[in-house]
This record gives structure tokens, sequence and C-alpha cells, in this order.
């Protein structure tokens, strides 16, 4: 088959073509304030990062960073999330968050500890966690 040859043509350069004062890229939206969601199970922990209207900005949870199994639900991992999520927020530029924890696992408080060592700071703390009013039936009593 041989080697493949690659011919280079001259173009004009992209800088000339483009007004001046127009970006090449467009950058990240930059966020000031926003609300951290923590949900927190027994097997996962996912932070989701909103802006004010409720849009997902960033999210990680135990499970991207490679955590499986077991491993997932606790605390250390959960800290790793709050670990990578707060670095995301900072190159948004996010400075204050309002926290809604929802969910009874064990990376509830030390999600949220990973996210603050990060530099961001925590307006308030909301548990949303659903509680049930009056929960199943109970069974019939046995008749002998």
């Amino acid at each position: 088959m041989g080697k493949k040859r690659i011919v280079k043509t001259e173009a004009a350069p992209e800088s000339e073509s483009r007004p001046e004062g127009v970006a090449k890229e467009v950058g990240k939206k930059r966020v000031e304030s926003g609300v951290l969601y923590v949900r927190s199970t027994y097997n996962n922990t996912v932070l989701t990062l909103t802006d004010k209207k409720g849009n997902i900005v960033a999210s990680a949870s135990s499970g991207s960073l490679g955590f499986k199994g077991a491993k997932k639900g606790t605390p250390f991992a959960a800290a790793k999330v709050g670990e990578t999520l707060g670095a995301k927020a900072q190159t948004l530029g996010v400075k204050e968050v309002g926290v809604v924890v929802k969910g009874v696992g064990l990376g509830r408080e030390s999600g949220i500890r990973g996210f603050i060592s990060k530099g961001v700071s925590i307006t308030s703390i909301k548990d949303a966690t659903p509680v049930p009013h009056n929960g199943p039936k109970p069974k019939k009593p046995r008749r002998i």
C-alpha cells in the first residue's frame, strides 16, 4: 500500500478574514451564583450544579469518577465528587451556591465539604429528602 502523501495547500490565515474584536471561540457560560443539588443514596452520590433558573451547568457522580460497586456510596467517593465539581465551578466563575440535599446516603455531608474545599461559599442548606406520609397498607393478621 505504501505511505500516504499529504498535500499542503496555502490558504489565507483566518485572522485576516475575521473582523477585529470577534473571538475565535465562544467562551463557557459565566455563572456567579447557583444551586448545588446533592442526591445521596446508599449506592451512589450525584452532585449537580445549576444556575438560578435551574439549567444544569455541571454535574459529577462517584460512578463517573471510576468508583465501582459498594465503593460508590462511601463518604470518600462523595468527597472526591465534590472536589471535582468544585474545580468545574471555579472555571465557570461560581462564587456562591445554595445547597439542596436529597437522600439518606453516607455522602451527604462529605460531598458538600469537598465542594467547599475549592473556595465556593454556601448561602443556605436545605434538606429535601422525601418522607412517606403513611406508607403501604399493613398485612392482614393470620387466621388460624
